[in-house]
């Protein structure tokens, strides 16, 4: 029964985000999202559920995930833009000083999840990649970011200049 369910969360999941990329509602589109989605739930719910299958469906989650990506991570996005926009359109490309810094993580969002989407929302918008997600010997969580233009060296107040609002909407989502 829990493989069954793990199979159904994530079929669930990757019919929706089918449904989002076609957004049609014609019948085919409807049955080839369908079969697809099943081959890659058949192949990868394993890896996905490890516990509660409908876990991440709680209405409270999916209106904090709703938020975080029409709000929070969309003006993210816009801020990196024009700051990237602000760096190319720059006559002396000289001040641009690329680096990579260690900036810390929260303590929210615990999972590895939720430390993955902060690591994938923090490559998505320009200017920085992120290169590990790691913990110290004392269990203290990093984030490694390849940063175009490092404005800050101190590692508590870069973080908040690259990570923004992002992890606390995050740690939500995952709490």
């Amino acid at each position: 029964m829990k493989k069954f369910l793990a199979f159904l969360s994530t079929f669930i999941v990757c019919f929706a985000f089918w449904e989002l990329l076609v957004w049609s509602v014609d019948l085919r589109e409807l049955i080839l999202g369908a079969a697809v989605s099943a081959v890659i739930a058949i192949v990868t719910s394993r890896f996905f559920i490890h516990e509660k299958a409908f876990w991440l469906f709680n209405p409270v989650r999916i209106i904090a995930l709703v938020i975080y990506a029409v709000f929070v991570f969309l003006w993210e996005l816009i801020k990196a833009n024009l700051s990237m926009a602000a760096i190319v359109l720059s006559p002396d490309l000289k001040k641009v000083k690329p680096g990579i810094i260690r900036i810390p993580a929260a303590d929210k969002p615990k999972s590895l999840y939720g430390r993955a989407m902060v690591g994938n929302s923090i490559t998505l918008t320009p200017g920085t990649i992120t290169m590990d997600a790691a913990a110290d010997d004392a269990g203290k969580h990093y984030y490694y970011i390849q940063w175009i233009d490092v404005t800050e060296k101190d590692r508590a107040k870069a973080g908040e200049i690259i990570k923004g609002r992002m992890e606390r909407f995050i740690g939500r989502i995952w709490a």
